[in-house]
């Protein structure tokens, strides 16, 4: 998704110096990253879940449908409710496959309670299930680049077996028996430095090391968005759920670029104490952040500061 603002962060900045009115804030822009906001697989889900929510019957989400929770309390309101486990769910009611997957007896369990089953992984998380599935039928040894722990690398270790190693440091292989024959998948919201590192240490221990580069290319694109106007921005904000890892991704590749970055799930959170002095404030977006938000988030950035917006599309 491409959002408002795609503009030259550069020239934002050229021109606010060049305004002599001797008003700081007056003369700041707001910038929304190039690439930002919600992907394919997000809308995807909310579509389908929305679609299913205007049907007859009830509608469960297999723990939140995306790590946003004020899409996830939207979603309350409309009666689509979250549940932990399919403990007491009512046969012919739909249970949600969360856009981050889950293990495959899940959804066996599901449809043997006589659950309706409505798969909203994401796709580019299936292409992980089928890349772990066609390397443990090979017989490689299974790392996954990943955060434990996280929904989506716990679906994939489901497919790849319980020896799956799962690393987010280089350094977690140091004390880990690797064989000879290794494959290599990745949370589909690491870091392409990331992977490459792991991989790296693992080509020095390993006979044959067969990589499958599962990071989706919108995760990509994002960073790379966000790395580039924060390396022009005074200030970033970061807009989705703190419980969101590749939100909380962005967030780091930010800061390292703009001491003066902020993540934070709404508007209600700006404090205008974080404008001070700013010419160019950015803001970037989670995978798991409607369009909506970003929005609602730069508008109110604007009546917060006396902004204007570099480049308006609506």
């Amino acid at each position: 998704m491409t959002t408002n603002g795609d503009v030259s962060q550069g020239a934002a900045r050229d021109e606010s110096t060049s305004d002599q009115t001797g008003n700081d804030r007056a003369r700041a822009t707001v910038v929304v990253a190039r690439e930002a906001g919600a992907c394919y697989g997000v809308e995807r889900a909310l579509r389908m879940v929305g679609e299913a929510a205007n049907q007859a019957g009830e509608v469960h989400t297999l723990g939140p449908l995306i790590h946003n929770p004020r899409v996830v309390r939207d979603l309350a309101s409309v009666g689509v409710s979250e549940v932990d486990s399919l403990d007491g769910l009512r046969p012919g009611s739909t249970v949600v496959v969360r856009t981050h997957g889950v293990v495959p007896s899940i959804v066996d369990e599901a449809r043997a309670l006589g659950l309706g089953v409505l798969d909203a992984t994401c796709p580019h998380v299936k292409k992980v299930h089928d890349s772990v599935s066609l390397l443990r039928s090979q017989g490689y040894q299974i790392v996954i680049v990943g955060d434990p722990g996280h929904p989506e690398v716990e679906a994939i270790v489901g497919y790849a077996g319980d020896d799956a190693i799962v690393v987010n440091d280089p350094d977690q292989l140091a004390d880990v028996r690797i064989r000879p024959r290794v494959g290599v998948v990745a949370q589909t919201t690491q870091t392409h430095a990331l992977l490459q590192a792991v991989v790296s240490r693992l080509t020095e221990r390993a006979a044959e090391v067969r990589v499958f580069t599962t990071i989706c290319s919108a995760t990509r694109r994002r960073q790379q968005a966000a790395a580039e106007l924060a390396g022009h921005a005074d200030v970033i904000v970061v807009v989705g759920g703190r419980n969101s890892g590749n939100t909380s991704r962005l967030a780091q590749i930010c800061r390292a670029r703009c001491a003066r970055t902020h993540h934070i799930e709404g508007e209600d959170e700006l404090e205008s104490a974080w404008f001070e002095g700013a010419r160019v404030i950015g803001i970037t977006a989670g995978a798991s952040t409607p369009s909506s938000q970003i929005m609602s988030m730069r508008d109110a950035i604007v009546a917060m500061t006396g902004a204007k917006v570099e480049d308006d599309r609506e």
